[in-house]
């Protein structure tokens, strides 16, 4: 059959058994991520089914699902918000980074994989999935709760810092050296900077290119933007998923809710190819011989991400139940982490090639859990264990007379 024939095959078929293993996750109440990584290792590189005309279509889909993403995200923050939630929560960020993206550079040395897989391995265990945490919060009824707010700042730090680690992390991968590394961190500092004042400034004048009324003009104009601005921030090394996230702080008002309807199901769909074309380049065969560390670093770095919330929440005032409620939510990690290890994956240094394995059993692992754990605090024997450990802890009530 003619080429075009056999990928229009290929990309309805995979993207049909999507829908049916999204519908499925649904009934089961866990996230779709895991899925579509499995869904990926079937039909990968020793997989039952190899594709072989898809490849490139995927490979193209996975750099615009990262892209949405993250446009996405910035479109649920103002540049207002973002600098005040960054004042008031930079001390559980500094937290949150140390304690679970130092156990991640810990795991790649004590592996032996040298210092560069280290540092990737740091930012994969460091940074909780923003799409996975904010779909269990409206799950579970928890947008309106006290700790929410911390949660959010928390993932709002961790985005921030991921446009500083990109560029960092990427030069270095692409065999720049340090030297390479500092200059593209300098850049990427100074084009966050930029950014961040004429999103706080001038973003008002920013949207009032595009019309909220006209939503086919908005889709496109705000997707071409976003696009346009990723691929330059590509061309400057700052990294393209950074430029569409600081395209989405910059929109706001009723361009950035109406944008944000128009363009969820796109994202839904490209973000589902992104984790798909990650599975699809992982060979399932060299998943199981580091099934055991991915295990071992995923209760750690659980573990600890759980102690950061408790941590912020209690920093925040908020209650017993609710600390432990931001600590369990925080768990997941999902696309960043993926992000992180595909720029590992596709670099010009030599990656220990066990690497894209463990991060792929690693995600796995946390955003099949992590959810589950989340709902912990809500069961009776938890609350039970909680009032408890409330009366045991509280100082005795004087007697009157």
């Amino acid at each position: 059959m003619h080429h075009t024939t056999i990928l229009l095959i290929e990309v309805g078929a995979l993207l049909l058994i999507l829908g049916l293993l999204t519908r499925l996750s649904r009934r089961i109440g866990l996230s779709p991520i895991p899925l579509y990584l499995l869904a990926g290792l079937a039909f990968g590189h020793g997989g039952v089914l190899p594709l072989s005309a898809s490849e490139e279509f995927f490979a193209v889909g996975a750099e615009i699902g990262v892209i949405l993403l993250l446009v996405m995200l910035g479109l649920e923050y103002s540049a207002g918000e973002l600098v005040g939630n960054l004042r008031a929560s930079a001390p559980a960020g500094l937290i949150d980074g140390l304690l679970n993206a130092l156990p991640g550079a810990a795991f790649g040395l004590l592996l032996g994989w040298g210092w560069i897989a280290a540092i990737v391995l740091a930012g994969v265990t460091w940074v909780s999935s923003s799409g996975v945490i904010a779909k269990v919060l409206g799950d579970l009824g928890r947008l309106g709760n006290r700790e929410t707010p911390v949660i959010l700042s928390i993932l709002v730090i961790e985005d921030l810092a991921m446009a500083l680690y990109l560029p960092l992390v990427t030069a270095l991968l692409a065999g720049q050296g340090l030297l390479g590394g500092g200059i593209a961190l300098a850049v990427a500092v100074c084009t966050v900077v930029l950014v961040l004042l004429v999103a706080i400034r001038y973003g008002h004048v920013i949207s009032r290119m595009f019309s909220a009324q006209d939503p086919e003009a908005l889709l496109l104009g705000v997707l071409g933007l976003t696009l346009l601005v990723a691929g330059a921030a590509a061309g400057l090394k700052v990294s393209a998923a950074v430029g569409a996230f600081l395209v989405g702080i910059a929109l706001s008002g009723p361009v950035a809710h109406n944008a944000t309807e128009l363009l969820s199901p796109l994202r839904d769909l490209f973000a589902a190819v992104f984790f798909v074309f990650f599975g699809l380049n992982t060979d399932p065969r060299d998943i199981p011989p580091v099934l055991l560390p991915a295990l071992a670093l995923a209760v750690v770095t659980m573990a600890t991400k759980a102690l950061t919330g408790y941590l912020a929440a209690r920093r925040a005032g908020i209650g017993l139940p609710g600390r432990w409620r931001t600590g369990l939510a925080l768990m997941p990690r999902g696309e960043f982490s993926i992000v992180i290890a595909g720029l590992a994956v596709t670099s010009s240094v030599i990656i220990h090639p066990q690497l894209a394995p463990l991060a792929t059993a690693y995600v796995l692992i946390t955003v099949v859990t992590g959810p589950m754990l989340a709902r912990l605090p809500d069961t009776a024997r938890f609350k039970s264990w909680l009032r408890r450990r409330a009366a045991a802890t509280s100082p005795p009530v004087a007697a009157t007379e």
